[in-house]
């Protein structure tokens, strides 16, 4: 059975634009409600343990990162070019209900319906264009569109080239916040660079006790204040210890739930004002971290906190997690927000930069 026709997908699409606020705002309530289930006194469910992590650095250095970012991208290889592949061969011959099974597998796969009706319809403009006959040779054109999706309209990387660096880590509870905000420390630290953290999630039981033990483990200083307290005084207080002693990077950890999501955007804006105003000399780059396991919630999330925080980029952790790694090509094509880390595991050194032939790559293969 066909899933689509094109005159069915466009007129679902507008629908769906009509809603998407009121269906974003639900999923990021109920992303944040769950996160809200988890015991009082535990640290956040979602990271690892310093512990943890430390003990798997040796493995991970006998490893190229492309080795563990390929091997990280294997449910999503098998879901996407494995299903994609099997089709190609057994059809044999383009048509519409070729078209209409690639789309499918891509729309399970997470890229969502505006980006997989963009790719579709680039790549069979393509076919036609070229007059390709050889359903095999679908893949090629496929892996090229892409990657240029992935590869348009916003830098990969960040800008490292600043004097003095503010990283404010925003993100709901359970996506790995913390966990993220340790792997940037290291990685950092090991590139000879001063490092300091700020511990702006006063609301979450544990989180500046948890921030603290990374800390310690790391061997970089900590600004942190009492439970309770102000995270604005506590993010305050952290860029003008940072400028008093000229720290190359300040890592600030965030809230990820407050009493209502309102009151957590507020407090986000909050925070923001006065890093914008405090800064100083310094770059300040707002970045959210997404958990590539939430699908399509992680897009409501991305969208939201844009629109309140302005994001410059996406940590997407826990890619080795599942199997919709196409969540990565419908934030960046849908919101027009760059990739700039991705993690594939809970090491320390599993979160690297985003290279977007890299990850194709890893995905596609040749």
């Amino acid at each position: 059975m066909k899933w689509f026709r094109r005159q069915e997908k466009h007129d679902e699409a507008e629908e769906l634009e009509a809603i998407e606020v009121d269906e974003a705002a639900r999923a990021a309530e109920e992303a944040t409600d769950e996160a809200a289930e988890v015991e009082p006194e535990v640290l956040e469910e979602a990271d690892v343990e310093p512990e943890e992590a430390f003990e798997e650095e040796g493995d991970q250095e006998t490893a190229s990162w492309f080795a563990r970012l390929k091997k990280g991208l294997t449910k999503s290889r098998e879901n996407i070019v494995g299903k994609i592949s099997t089709l190609l061969t057994m059809h044999g011959k383009i048509d519409d209900e070729l078209w209409d099974e690639i789309e499918a597998i891509l729309i399970q796969a997470d890229l969502g319906i505006h980006s997989t009706t963009r790719v579709i319809d680039s790549v069979r403009d393509s076919v036609e264009r070229e007059r390709i006959s050889d359903a095999e040779e679908v893949m090629g054109l496929l892996k090229s569109e892409l990657t240029r999706i992935l590869k348009t309209e916003a830098p990969q990387t960040l800008d490292h080239t600043a004097e003095r660096r503010i990283y404010l880590i925003v993100g709901v509870n359970g996506a790995g916040k913390t966990t993220t905000i340790a792997k940037l420390a290291r990685s950092f630290a090991k590139e000879g660079q001063s490092v300091l953290l700020g511990a702006a999630d006063t609301f979450r039981a544990a989180a500046v006790e948890q921030l603290d033990v990374w800390a310690k483990r790391m061997g970089v200083d900590i600004v942190k204040h009492e439970r309770g307290a102000d995270p604005a005084a506590v993010v305050y207080d952290a860029i003008h210890a940072a400028s008093a002693r000229r720290i190359d990077v300040l890592l600030i950890d965030t809230a990820g739930r407050l009493h209502t999501y309102v009151n957590l955007m507020e407090e986000l804006k909050k925070i923001k004002r006065i890093a914008e105003r405090e800064k100083g000399d310094a770059d300040l780059q707002t970045l959210l971290v997404i958990d590539a396991t939430t699908g399509q919630n992680g897009i409501a999330q991305a969208r939201l906190f844009n629109e309140a925080l302005d994001v410059d980029g996406i940590v997407l952790t826990k890619l080795d997690g599942t199997a919709k790694g196409g969540i990565i090509l419908a934030i960046h094509d849908e919101l027009a927000i760059p990739i700039r880390y991705v993690g594939v595991g809970e090491g320390m050194d599993d979160l690297k930069d985003f290279n977007a032939d890299e990850f194709i790559e890893a995905l596609i293969g040749s």
